[in-house]
């Protein structure tokens, strides 16, 4: 099957996470993937996330790329990668439960079917995959270990303050 590997440039603007789920919602369309598709929900959530996590947190540049199926089929997988400049690694943070932040990679660890993360260069890339499957058993898995969350027990993660 091809694979149509797209990328945006991320400006170290809050504003840029509305564009970044902008342009992912067209991208998705354009492979073949309804916007009211659960893939397709799930994934504009995990861009708002992980766009979100590298602004907000690394305040630098950053860069989307997409991994998109080249035509419309049953079974496949989405690739989600968001590569910043800083080579602060995605930190777990507790967070209580009025808190308005902090829970960005828990979200991440919930949805995606796999997700990491791996130093390049002077900065990181984080990454996530979610599998478009006709009878899909479950809405998202963990993604370490069998089934047991890399982050078990804590309320929220979010990068450490840079």
């Amino acid at each position: 099957m091809q694979v149509l590997q797209v990328q945006l440039e991320i400006r170290p603007d809050p504003a840029e996470v509305g564009r970044a789920r902008r342009w992912a919602r067209s991208r998705l369309a354009g492979s073949g993937i309804e916007a009211d598709e659960p893939l397709a929900e799930t994934l504009i959530l995990l861009v708002s996330e992980l766009v979100t996590n590298a602004v907000v947190h690394t305040g630098r540049p950053a860069v989307l790329r997409l991994s998109l199926p080249g035509a419309a089929t049953e079974q496949a997988t989405v690739r989600l990668e968001v590569a910043d400049a800083s080579g602060r690694a995605p930190v777990p943070r507790c967070v209580d439960g009025d808190a308005t932040g902090g829970r960005g990679l828990a979200l991440v660890d919930g949805l995606a079917d796999r997700w990491g993360w791996s130093p390049e260069g002077a900065g990181k890339r984080i990454w996530c995959e979610l599998d478009r499957c006709a009878a899909r058993g479950q809405e998202g898995a963990a993604s370490f270990g069998g089934g047991a969350s890399a982050f078990e027990g804590y309320e929220g993660l979010a990068y450490e303050a840079v």
